[in-house]
């Protein structure tokens, strides 16, 4: 276990395999971090930010371009998933059903998940759905992460006033809260940290 308290371990992630199907997910045991998500608030930068990889998730400048659940192996017994983003309305309808009806199945079904990471721009703040995942979470006793992503595009000051502001607005016992940017590097320590101890725990 001693592994799991590097860094530098979370470098050992690497794709296995992308999902459209639940017959196409990996077997389900060991542990599993989920980032989970709106389109376009960050999600694969905080991934590859946090894995010390550059093209380990695919970023886009377009909206809900990853249209599967992608697994990413870290050893034989840990996983890191990235889950489609929701909410982006020029995605057809059949693909948001169908998304939604996937990552649905596998919050629910998924027994080796042990947590979720939620980007959320923090220039925007959660949306609808957001409060739905908490909620979610919140009844199934599932540990959220909350990234503020984006924080560089604020000053310090906005940010951390931003933060208290939502801490204040987002009262459910399984969210944790922080400051992040993948382009700055901040709290990115803190998030490897966090996805470490969902891991290990």
């Amino acid at each position: 276990m001693e592994k799991l308290s590097d860094p530098r371990y979370l470098r050992e992630a690497h794709f296995i395999c992308s999902a459209h199907v639940e017959r196409e997910w990996p077997q389900d045991q060991g542990r599993e971090v989920a980032f989970a998500g709106r389109s376009n608030v960050g999600k694969s930068s905080a991934i590859n930010a946090i894995t010390g990889h550059t093209r380990l998730a695919r970023t886009s400048k377009t909206p809900g371009r990853t249209q599967q659940i992608v697994f990413f192996e870290v050893d034989s017994e840990r996983r890191i998933v990235d889950l489609p983003g929701y909410g982006y309305a020029k995605v057809p309808k059949h693909l948001q059903r169908h998304w939604k009806k996937l990552v649905q199945r596998y919050l629910e079904c998924r027994a080796s998940l042990r947590g979720l990471i939620l980007p959320i721009d923090i220039r925007r703040g959660p949306g609808d759905l957001d409060y739905v995942l908490f909620k979610w979470c919140d009844l199934n006793q599932l540990p959220i992460h909350i990234l503020f992503t984006k924080c560089d595009k604020l000053s310090h000051g906005a940010a951390r006033t931003a933060l208290i502001k939502f801490n204040q607005e987002i009262d459910f016992e399984c969210v944790t809260t922080q400051l992040f940017s993948a382009h700055r590097k901040v709290g990115v320590e803190i998030a490897i940290h966090k996805v470490l101890a969902l891991l290990r725990d």
